[in-house]
């Protein structure tokens, strides 16, 4: 392998720095949201319903996973992707400006849209202008570099949600959201200053410009192709598994809001359930979040270092069905903790100690960590060539509607006690994990099997 490939250039650093100011921003105003909505006006919050906070925390996690989506087709197309970057920073920065002088639904719904909007501009487009930094980058390379990038990211939302929550919690709602405003337009700055260290000309014109005319042939030659019966076995595999994450990101995300409504402190409108106090502190219920993203930080080179080991064995790593499986198991367990947390707090009787949220936290970041950063990998391996990009589409997209209904699914289950919702949520995510993983060897037997 050449020397030039692992050659870093100060551009690298510079978009991923940005998602660090990004993810520090957002995930802040991610867990704000949901926290500020319910929170009473006495207190500096809006006042509204569980409901109303479940909806919108729903709503700004939803649109955020699908805007990339059609902002990437026009970095592809039509937009410069340099250009396309900081005009997202600058929209998500007004919509956090948006909230921080909110005084009703609607300039939170405005919020919403402006956050949603920009991070299309910002979030795939930022990733295919780094990687397109490293054009002699082959497989393993290219893996290092987004898993450095993804450090970058967890960075900065662990020093999003660790510090800035503080200031929420102890100072005013409205300031954080100020402070995630005034983070993004300090994205917009650094931006514009490194833009002279991104190498390669990357994202200077829209990305298929320069190998449109060049590949054109080629890719009629492949979609005209029909898929043959091994791929579409795998297709139908690759599906599959996308859809197990689904149930799993849709009961992931909801997690967070019982953390927030039932266990986080009376303070911060929550029931109370558990103790937060450290002698006189107490800790906002952002440090949940964090917990997660310190965990992926940690995990990350342990797991790497793991899968390469398990890949030297006469059997083989273990395949993407069962790191599926157990990473949904992994959650159901989680969710377990969680209801044992309730019977022994007797649904607010009493608090329990903190060490059991700590264990849910722990047991879904491992969860996440054992499967979620290789569905990209797994897909670019065994997705045939004329449905690649469809595939890889469809990832995220299953997330955008476990994004949009968790809210709702969070609301109707509050109708119920909680030990017994949630103890039926448990019940069926742990069947789930235990069904894909007894169906794994068959599975792995559509996408290894070979054309004949």
């Amino acid at each position: 392998m050449e020397k030039s490939k692992f050659k870093w250039p100060f551009g690298f650093y510079v978009c991923s720095l940005s998602f660090t100011f990004e993810r520090c921003a957002y995930y802040t105003a991610k867990w704000l949201m949901a926290i500020f909505v319910v929170t009473s006006a006495a207190n500096g919050g809006l006042g509204l319903t569980k409901a109303d906070g479940a909806l919108m925390s729903s709503f700004i996690v939803a649109f955020t996973y699908i805007t990339p989506v059609i902002g990437g087709f026009i970095a592809d197309r039509w937009v410069s992707p340099r250009l396309l970057v900081p005009l997202g920073e600058l929209l998500m920065g007004i919509g956090y400006l948006c909230a921080w002088q909110a005084n009703s639904k609607a300039m939170l719904y405005v919020m919403i849209i402006l956050v949603s909007v920009g991070t299309g501009g910002f979030k795939g487009v930022l990733s295919g202008i780094n990687g397109r930094q490293f054009p002699k980058a082959d497989e393993d390379m290219l893996n290092s570099i987004f898993s450095i990038q993804y450090t970058f990211v967890n960075i900065g939302s662990f020093t999003g949600t660790t510090f800035l929550p503080l200031v929420a919690v102890n100072i005013s709602y409205r300031l954080t959201f100020l402070i995630c405003g005034i983070l993004m337009f300090v994205d917009v700055i650094w931006w514009i200053f490194g833009l002279r260290f991104i190498t390669n000309d990357a994202g200077k014109v829209p990305f298929l410009v320069d190998t449109r005319v060049e590949k054109a042939d080629k890719v009629k030659e492949v979609e005209a192709a029909p898929l043959t019966l091994v791929e579409k076995k795998r297709v139908a595999a690759i599906l599959l598994c996308t859809l197990f994450s689904g149930i799993f990101w849709l009961i992931w995300y909801m997690v967070y809001l019982p953390v927030y409504y039932e266990f986080g402190p009376v303070s911060e409108a929550g029931l109370g359930w558990a103790n937060w106090n450290i002698g006189n502190f107490t800790m906002p219920t952002a440090w949940f979040d964090s917990m997660n993203a310190l965990t992926c930080i940690i995990l990350g080179p342990i797991l790497a270092v793991v899968w390469a080991k398990m890949s030297t064995r006469p059997k083989g790593d273990m395949s993407m069905f069962k790191k599926t499986a157990l990473g949904i198991i992994l959650l159901g367990l989680g969710i377990v903790a969680m209801v044992a947390a309730a019977l022994m707090s007797g649904e607010g009787d009493r608090a329990v100690g903190i060490w059991i949220i700590i264990l849910v936290a722990l047991l879904m970041s491992i969860g996440e960590m054992i499967f979620s950063p290789l569905g990209n990998s797994f897909i670019n391996k065994f997705a045939p060539k004329k449905l690649l990009g469809t595939l890889l589409g469809v990832w995220p997209l299953i997330i955008f509607f476990s994004g949009l209904l968790y809210g709702p699914l969070y609301t109707w289950l509050s109708k119920y006690r909680f030990i017994y919702a949630f103890s039926g949520v448990a019940i069926v995510v742990l069947i789930c994990g235990v069904i894909l993983w007894a169906m794994s060897g068959r599975l792995d037997k559509l996408v290894v099997e070979d054309e004949k």
